[in-house]
């Protein structure tokens, strides 16, 4: 099926040399040299855009506010070495700016920087999607602020989920793998379908992701005749044996059907579908939430680990999609007193259009601006408030979960929402995302884990009490 004698291109996962600088993202051109992510070689085909957008991952070095427990009660001595010390060498300089840092929806930003960012367009990489459109000289640039982390971390809870966080949250270089790997899918599929474009999309891309999280792909085949998916993963999978890079390919036969496969020698796992372009959507969506305010992230990832931890993350077997959890996640957060978040899609529709092209999607958010959150709860108090809300709070039974409304919505007879243990309204489509949950048996444990947790946490305020912190940091470790 594929031509395995053809000379491998320096896009290969096992090449040696090293990755090229970042080029700006999701530029249209007229046309591609040999090195383009999307070139082929296939006469009379539409061109198709190059797919570049590759954000860099947060970091947010910080300084613990119970530094008195580190010290154990006396200051620290002029010789005396200490990691903290470092850190706060590294967070007391004023902030510098930063061309080569993605522009960020920010939280709470002291005055200085919160004026620089209403000079500029403020919202993600700034974006060309237009072929025609000449790109803006003016460099953009936005205050580096994501240290305000420091801001929320005042118990130790808070600061053991940000050591959680800043072990496990993906790495540039993981990035770095996945493009190179879907890059050489890109023109392998090529070869079969000739105008088909492969996407990187979910936690990989919405900021969302960790060091073991699976890499979503998206194939889009657009065309007059809709594709039926399982016969282009069919014939994908027979294609997929001869390559040699990737190994234990799977057909799962789901709603949405989604070929899985791994890359050889790596733990890197890939999760195949076609022309699902809400995930496209709803990753830009996320990541616009995962920026808006800085205590998002080590949130999400806090919560994916530990429903992992608890075996109610994993859709296949009846509990929740990592989705499921971010979405409930931000839903927690919409609708506190003093919301951390809005909702984006009511405050700003025209960036969210579900019928908005494809290809125009990743411009939407550039112009959204900062959403600055009066509440200041910590990370600790924010993560015992979600245990609790969905241990005690949320109606379960009679209740839907609404990001794009920022509430939730009251459960109706419709077939959507009609016996179903838990309802997730997904923010585009608006089906169920929690429709996995099938079983009563697995509704309850489901429940009951909410529970359990929150009680525990709420009497030991220690996040060993509900994950294993350092087995979970050493596991994400050793993928480095």
């Amino acid at each position: 099926m594929f031509n395995r004698n053809k000379t491998p291109t320096p896009r290969s996962a096992y090449s040696r040399e090293p990755y090229p600088p970042p080029r700006a993202p999701w530029v249209y051109e007229s046309s591609h040299g040999p090195k383009a992510a999307n070139s082929f070689n296939f006469p009379n085909v539409e061109m198709l855009p190059r797919y570049e957008w590759k954000p860099q991952p947060f970091t947010s070095a910080y300084v613990p506010r119970h530094i008195a427990s580190i010290t154990s009660g006396r200051k620290r001595r002029h010789n005396e070495h200490s990691t903290y010390a470092l850190k706060r060498q590294r967070v007391e300089p004023l902030l510098q700016l930063s061309p080569a840092s993605p522009l960020r929806l920010v939280a709470n930003p002291p005055p200085a920087a919160e004026e620089t960012l209403r000079l500029g367009i403020v919202g993600f990489d700034h974006f060309n999607p237009n072929p025609l459109h000449q790109p803006n000289t003016e460099v953009l640039t936005i205050p580096d602020i994501s240290l305000s982390i420091q801001n929320y971390i005042t118990d130790k809870l808070s600061g053991q989920m940000v050591e959680l966080f800043e072990a496990c949250q993906q790495q540039s270089s993981d990035l770095e793998r996945k493009e190179a790997c879907r890059a050489r899918l890109q023109e392998d599929i090529q070869e079969i379908f000739p105008v088909a474009r492969l996407y990187l999309t979910g936690s990989s891309m919405n900021g969302l992701g960790s060091r073991s999280s699976d890499a979503d792909l998206c194939l889009v085949i657009k065309g007059n005749k809709r594709p039926n998916p399982i016969d282009v993963l069919s014939r994908l999978k027979r294609a997929f044996r001869s390559l040699p890079y990737i190994e234990r390919i799977q057909l799962i036969r789901a709603k949405v059907p989604i070929l899985k496969f791994r890359e050889r020698g790596s733990y890197l796992e890939f999760d195949l579908n076609v022309n699902n372009t809400v995930g496209i959507r709803n990753t830009f969506l996320l990541r616009s939430y995962a920026y808006a305010d800085v205590r998002v992230r080590p949130m999400i990832l806090v919560i994916k680990k530990w429903a992992r931890h608890n075996q109610i993350n994993d859709a296949s077997k009846g509990t929740l999609s990592s989705y499921t959890l971010a979405l409930m996640v931000l839903h927690y957060l919409q609708t506190l007193k003093e919301p951390v978040l809005p909702s984006l899609q009511k405050a700003h529709p025209e960036s969210f259009n579900p019928f908005m092209d494809i290809d125009k999607v990743p411009d939407g958010p550039k112009n959204i601006p900062p959403y600055i959150s009066r509440n200041q709860s910590s990370l600790g108090e924010l993560l015992l408030g979600f245990l609790r809300y969905y241990a005690t709070v949320f109606s379960w039974d009679k209740q839907v979960i609404s990001v794009r409304e920022a509430t939730t919505l009251p459960k109706t007879n419709s077939q959507e929402w009609r016996n179903k243990f838990i309802c997730v309204e997904e923010p585009f489509e608006r089906n169920n995302v929690a429709r996995a949950v099938h079983e009563k048996m697995k509704f309850d444990a489901i429940k009951a884990q909410f529970a359990e947790s929150y009680w525990i946490l709420h009497a030991r305020k220690d996040l060993n009490s509900i994950l294993p912190l350092r087995s979970i940091i050493s596991k994400e470790s050793a993928r480095r």
